[in-house]
This record gives structure tokens, C-alpha cells and sequence, in this order.
């Protein structure tokens, strides 16, 4: 695998911050009038169909049923309980206020790794950012405790699913990347879109959401979303993380779940007229900023790197 280019690089990397993003908008409003699971499964499963069929006609050679496990895995983890439970909670908080609880993803994902033995133990400073970073989730979280069932036992619910969506797609992206060497990258998004749409469809179907489902409602906007969710969210965004995933650092790959949140909120406030409350701000602050120390130290302490065999070529990404 040769090494990528820095204008790939430029480009996948300003694709996870600025369309990943704008899809927690792009959420909220397709799901205004289709059932969330329905939603998230078919646009998977129609970008996962989609890029399968162009990477073959490509060239690529036809996969084995063990990678097909091996997507099936990794489809279950990111998309049916990471994408899924996101998809699922934006019915119950806004698409900004989702972006902040998901910006947990790298606190996870930085335990995990050392709770694998794929990452030493955090250091002093690394805990103060995961405490902090968990400090800013009970800010957001602690009033709606209680549940209820007023909105802000809603509120508490849709939060919690996105704690564990969050951890879920934490756990697959961890085993993503040890899995690296099963698939080329674009076969196995392809791969994964697939599987997880599949996945994420039988979860609505299961649910009652067909059952009530209407296509004739189906309004502009959301048709709209829908298909910018397919062919940007789906096709480039999530395409560019498997990516990315395999050729750079991880703690690099996870900077943006701190800008995510930035363009998701402004543009929940610019076109669905969310409002930012200052405990919103002050949580933000907290998650945001505990992220960036988190992956700063870890990025800081990877620099002297010993040469690994096991290693792609290209996975040191910016470090030259």
C-alpha cells in the first residue's frame, strides 16, 4: 500500500470535519417524516451498494465470507449501534447538543485502547482530560435525571442512547483498526455500509417502523436530507473515516469529534433554530476541551516511534 498524499490526506480529513458535521443536521431533518432505523438503514445500505459495485468494476477481487464477517462486525459496532443510536436520539435532544455527547468518541476510544493493550496506561494529565470530559456529559445529563416522562426525562433518554452509541462506535473502531489488513479500505466501507444497513433495517422493522410508515408523507426537506445523506454522508464522509483509519494515527483520525460539534450546533442554530444554553456551552467547553488535551498528549507521546513490521505504510500521516 503506498503512502498517501498530503492532498488526500487535506481532503479526507476536511471531509470528516465539515461533512461529518453537517449530517447531524442532515438527521434531524430527514427523520422529521421517516422512521429513524428505516432512514439510517436504507441510506447505508444504498451507499454501501453503491461503492461495493464501483470498487469491484474496478478491479477489486471478490471477498471472502471471513471478511464479509469481519464487516459485519464492524458495520454492527459503527453503524447500527453508533449511527443508529445517534439517529435514534435526535429524536429526543438537538442535532447539536448530539454532536457534543458524540464528541466523547476519542475518551473512549483512549480508554479502550489501553484497556486492549493497544495503548499504554493514560498518564496523570490524560485522566484529568478523561475527568474532565466526563465532568462536561454530567453537566448535560444530570438535569434530566430523573427520567420523566416531560421533556427532559426525553431528553435524559436520548442522551443516554448517545453514551452508548458513542462507546459502541468507539469498540468498532478500535477492532477497525485490527482489522486493517483483511480488506482494501474502500471495499471494506463498502463492505460495512452494507452489512450495518442491513442490520440497521431489520432493527426498524423489528421496531413497528415500517408498520407505520408512510412514503406519500414523506416531505421535500426530508427527501432532500435523505438523499445528501447517502451520497455525502454516507459515500464520502464515512468512506473517508475507513480511510483514514487505516493510514493515519487514530488519535489524529479522532480530532473531529472537536470540530463536529462547532458546525453541527452553528448549523442547528443557523437552519432549524436550535438554541445553545450556556450549560450547553460550559459542557461543551468541558467535552471539547478535554478531547483536545487527550489527543494532544497521546499525539505528543506517539512521536517516538519505534518501527513496527505490523504497520501500513502511510499510517504515521502528518508526523513527517
Amino acid at each position: 500500500m503506498e503512502r498517501p498524499n498530503k492532498l488526500k490526506l487535506l481532503s479526507a480529513f476536511a471531509a470528516l470535519y465539515l461533512i461529518w458535521g453537517s449530517t447531524y443536521l442532515g438527521i434531524r431533518f430527514a427523520i422529521e417524516t421517516i422512521p429513524p432505523l428505516l432512514m439510517a438503514g436504507t441510506r447505508f445500505f444504498l451507499a454501501g451498494i453503491i461503492m461495493y459495485a464501483v470498487v469491484r468494476w474496478k478491479g477489486a477481487p471478490k471477498e471472502s465470507l471471513a471478511n464479509w464477517r469481519v464487516a459485519l462486525i464492524i458495520g454492527a459496532c459503527l453503524l447500527l449501534g453508533g449511527n443508529g443510536g445517534v439517529t435514534l436520539a435526535e429524536k429526543y435532544v438537538s442535532s447539536g447538543l448530539a454532536s457534543v455527547m458524540v464528541a466523547t468518541v476519542p475518551i473512549y476510544i483512549a480508554l479502550l485502547a489501553w484497556a486492549s493493550g493497544t495503548a499504554p496506561k493514560p498518564s496523570p494529565i490524560v485522566w484529568l482530560g478523561l475527568a474532565g470530559g466526563f465532568a462536561g456529559v454530567a453537566i448535560l445529563i444530570g438535569p434530566a435525571l430523573p427520567f420523566s416522562n416531560n421533556n427532559g426525562g426525553h431528553a435524559g433518554i436520548g442522551m443516554l442512547i448517545l453514551l452508548c452509541s458513542s462507546f459502541i462506535w468507539s469498540a468498532g473502531s478500535i477492532y477497525s483498526r485490527k482489522a486493517k489488513n483483511v480488506s482494501p479500505p474502500f471495499l471494506l466501507a463498502g463492505q460495512q455500509m452494507i452489512c450495518g444497513g442491513v442490520l440497521l433495517t431489520l432493527a426498524g422493522i423489528i421496531k413497528g417502523e415500517l408498520r407505520d410508515f408512510d412514503p406519500s408523507r414523506i416531505s421535500a426537506l426530508s427527501l432532500g436530507a435523505y438523499a445528501y445523506l447517502i451520497i455525502i454522508g454516507a459515500l464520502v464522509g464515512y468512506t473517508s473515516y475507513i480511510w483514514l483509519l487505516r493510514v493515519c494515527d487514530p488519535a489524529k483520525v479522532a480530532t473531529y469529534a472537536y470540530v463536529n460539534p462547532i458546525v453541527a450546533v452553528l448549523l442547528g442554530a443557523l437552519f432549524a433554530g436550535e438554541t445553545l444554553t450556556a450549560r450547553m456551552m460550559i459542557a461543551a467547553a468541558l467535552i471539547i476541551g478535554s478531547v483536545a488535551l487527550v489527543i494532544t498528549v497521546q499525539q505528543t507521546r506517539s512521536k517516538p516511534m519505534q518501527v513496527d513490521a505490523t504497520r501500513v505504510p502511510g499510517e504515521e500521516c502528518f508526523h513527517a
